[in-house]
């Protein structure tokens, strides 16, 4: 059902799976098969705050594991490290996912890479392209960004109450849509491909694959993911620069561990691995030097 809320709906009248259409409730549900647990319950909007936002919300009043949010617009939408997400109007898909499950926080280290690879099948589903993936969270698409991936952990009494994992997609969006920074490093699957683009379709896709990862991740059977993320994974055999030091050290990624740690060698032969942090990536976003 549409969710009447304080934020707008979407409109019923949207015209469901069509390329290029605008996002409706209607049209991600007509796209979407069947599902275990990942989207039994989806909530639409026209624009809302932050779709993760939205979801810590209802967690709180109880809403079930697997419920998922998604959005035309999000006004607040975040990125890693508190850096504002560009969400604009009918540009993209703005989904978010709603997880409760039985597991400890250890098992969870993982989720963000194996949803990075999750969307990666996501986005061939639907564009018959498969993106890279930059360590860890970002989907690359022609050496530029075309996703975003943002996994919070919500904590009571000392224990995990749920995950929510935040995903936001270009999807139609032209080079002077992009402001500030993210000019000169983003991208959209319409500006790439040349062709208009289901957000209904690519929603609905997001959601199956996430809800087949979810499945995987609570049966311990997510070695598939790893291997496609080390396929996908334009870090590994790359010489990158430590962002969060002043010198901005150069090292080489040699790996991405089971944990999805990126493990590096040092100018003085060290090998350490990198559990958090950001790295440049040579050849992506700019660093040519």
């Amino acid at each position: 059902m549409e969710k009447e809320t304080a934020f707008a709906p979407l409109h019923r009248e949207s015209d469901g799976a069509t390329a290029g259409g605008a996002l409706s409730g209607r049209g991600v549900r007509a796209a979407l098969g069947e599902v275990r647990t990942v989207g039994r319950r989806i909530d639409c909007f026209a624009s809302i705050d932050s779709t993760n936002d939205y979801l810590k919300r209802i967690a709180a009043d109880g809403a079930p594991d697997g419920t998922v949010a998604v959005a035309a617009e999000q006004t607040a939408g975040r990125g890693r490290r508190g850096r504002s997400f560009q969400s604009a109007a009918d540009q993209g898909v703005y989904l978010s996912a709603l997880l409760r499950p039985q597991l400890g926080a250890g098992a969870l280290l993982p989720l963000t890479g194996l949803c990075a690879a999750a969307m990666c099948s996501a986005v061939e589903r639907v564009c018959a392209v498969r993106p890279k993936i930059k360590w860890t969270n970002d989907l690359v698409l022609n050496g530029k960004k075309l996703c975003g991936i943002l996994t919070e952990l919500g904590m009571e009494g000392g224990a995990l109450s749920y995950v929510i994992v935040g995903i936001g997609v270009n999807v139609s969006q032209k080079a002077e849509d992009f402001e500030g920074e993210v000019a000169g490093i983003a991208t959209s699957l319409e500006r790439e491909l040349g062709t208009p683009v289901s957000k209904n379709a690519l929603a609905a896709a997001m959601i199956g694959e996430l809800d087949a990862l979810y499945t995987a991740l609570l049966r311990g059977e997510t070695a598939d993911y790893l291997a496609r993320y080390r396929r996908d994974c334009v870090t590994i055999g790359k010489e990158v620069r430590l962002m969060w030091q002043d010198a901005g050290e150069k090292v080489l990624a040699l790996d991405v561990d089971d944990a999805f740690g990126l493990v590096v060698r040092h100018e003085n032969g060290e090998v350490e691995t990198i559990r958090t942090g950001e790295v440049s990536v040579r050849g992506l976003y700019g660093y040519v030097e």
